[in-house]
């Protein structure tokens, strides 16, 4: 309830900002709002359904809600861009918080671990920092140059950061991330796997949403309409995989969304500048029915890997694996494409003037707003050039997609726990005593 009432208050205060600072911070107050949010629902429903079929159903359900919600909010924030200005897409969280406050109040039963440990901010501020560190060097990669001492030094802090960060969590009394739990294979698998997905759900999203923009023309509401498909197929596929998950396991399960996702990022990695969008609707099914089985299959093994004392550092686990995968998933693909799609702006033929070319290299959507300065013949040729520059960065993109997701399958097959398994069962060898 915190979460939503921090959520709500900073949407508010987003929707009326008067400058990019103030929507910054109103947005990043969004992010503690949402991380205080995920995983106390994952974790009550841990509590309240006992291990096994049930769970597993619920978790399904859950799962379909994450998801179609990761699908529906740009549509209709789609929708609410083609009619008003751009506050309503952060006023609408208004009446939605108030309703879960009120469902919250009146609903969710209240649960707390029998012991709980004290914060551990210095592990907090470590993980943040080493995250944040690659995620920048990855961002800024394609505009500094790779091999720029700026963006090598963040990727050696973030690496080094991180490893002072396992070492902090194996010594204080209070750990934020247990590492402990990761002798549960199931968890363990789990939270790499949802990753995994994550990483390619929202990767895609990302790359699919401009696609249809500022290639195929449609407006944002249209955009929004035809993300319809996949909000559609995870609706479908999280609760299928909850019933499909005790039956078949986690293993084949999970490996069998991962498979989806890898072959809706080779469809869209196969796109050419003249595909409409029924490419992309098969594209989009695929995302859909692999994420749904993907996260459902994960989450709930990692709930049922745990006690129920864990059951909070747990769902935190899997919420922080999800959001993990997706930052790095927009960071990866968004760079790979913008690192094409420069490269190929140099390559145009066609005589545009410098200052206009550098400004058109930020995105596509830039270019598009430009073209206008060029006269006659020229702005149409150059919005054409440019459109196939980001349709040929789209490649990469996806092909990334594709292999991160195809070597989740392989890693699906040779880690995660196998029908019927002991979901409790740890990773590490039993003491002989």
């Amino acid at each position: 309830m915190s979460g939503l009432a921090l959520f709500t208050a900073a949407s508010v205060v987003a929707a009326y900002a008067g400058s990019v600072t103030t929507l910054v911070l109103a947005r990043g107050a969004m992010g503690v709002g949402e991380a205080l949010i995920m995983p106390a629902t994952l974790a009550v429903i841990g509590n309240v359904f006992p291990r096994g079929a049930e769970r597993t159903k619920a978790i399904g359900i859950w799962s379909a809600a994450v998801c179609v919600g990761t699908v529906i909010g740009p549509m209709v924030d789609g929708w609410l861009l083609s009619h008003y200005w751009w506050g309503p897409v952060f006023l609408i969280n208004l009446p939605i918080g108030i309703a879960g406050l009120i469902a919250a109040a009146l609903l969710v039963p209240n649960s707390r671990a029998p012991e709980s440990g004290r914060l551990d901010p210095a592990g907090a501020l470590l993980s943040v920092v080493a995250v944040a560190s690659v995620l920048w060097a990855v961002i800024e990669g394609p505009d500094r140059g790779w091999t720029s001492s700026a963006v090598l030094a963040a990727f050696a802090a973030g690496a080094l950061l991180l490893a002072v960060f396992v070492a902090w969590q194996r010594r204080v009394a209070s750990p934020m991330l247990p590492l402990r739990l990761f002798g549960h294979r199931a968890l363990a698998a789990g939270a790499l796997l949802v990753l995994l997905g994550a990483f390619a759900l929202i990767g895609t999203l990302f790359v699919a949403v401009q696609h249809f923009q500022f290639v195929l023309g449609h407006s944002p509401g249209q955009t929004g309409v035809r993300l319809g498909p996949a909000a559609l197929a995870l609706l479908v596929a999280g609760p299928l995989a909850g019933v499909l998950a005790p039956r078949l396991g986690m293993r084949t399960v999970s490996a069998v969304g991962l498979a989806l996702l890898c072959a809706s990022a080779a469809v869209l990695a196969a796109t050419g500048a003249a595909d409409g969008y029924g490419r992309a609707l098969v594209a989009l099914l695929l995302l859909g029915v692999g994420a749904g089985f993907v996260i459902t299959a994960t989450s709930d093994a990692i709930v049922g890997s745990l006690p129920e004392t864990d059951l909070g550092v747990g769902s935190a686990t899997n919420s922080a694996a999800i959001q993990l995968g997706a930052a790095t998933g927009v960071a990866v693909m968004g760079s790979l494409l913008s690192d094409r799609y420069r490269s190929e702006l140099d390559d145009i033929p066609a005589p545009v003037p410098e200052s206009l070319l550098d400004s058109a290299k930020e995105s596509l959507g830039t270019a598009l707003a430009l073209v206008e300065r060029l006269p006659g013949e020229a702005g149409a040729a150059f919005a054409e050039a440019a459109r196939h520059a980001f349709v040929d960065g789209m490649g990469p993109a996806m092909f990334a997609g594709a292999g991160v997701t195809a070597a989740g399958v392989l890693l699906a097959l040779l880690l995660a726990p196998s029908r019927g398994a002991n979901p409790t069962a740890s990773t590490r060898p039993k003491d002989p005593s």
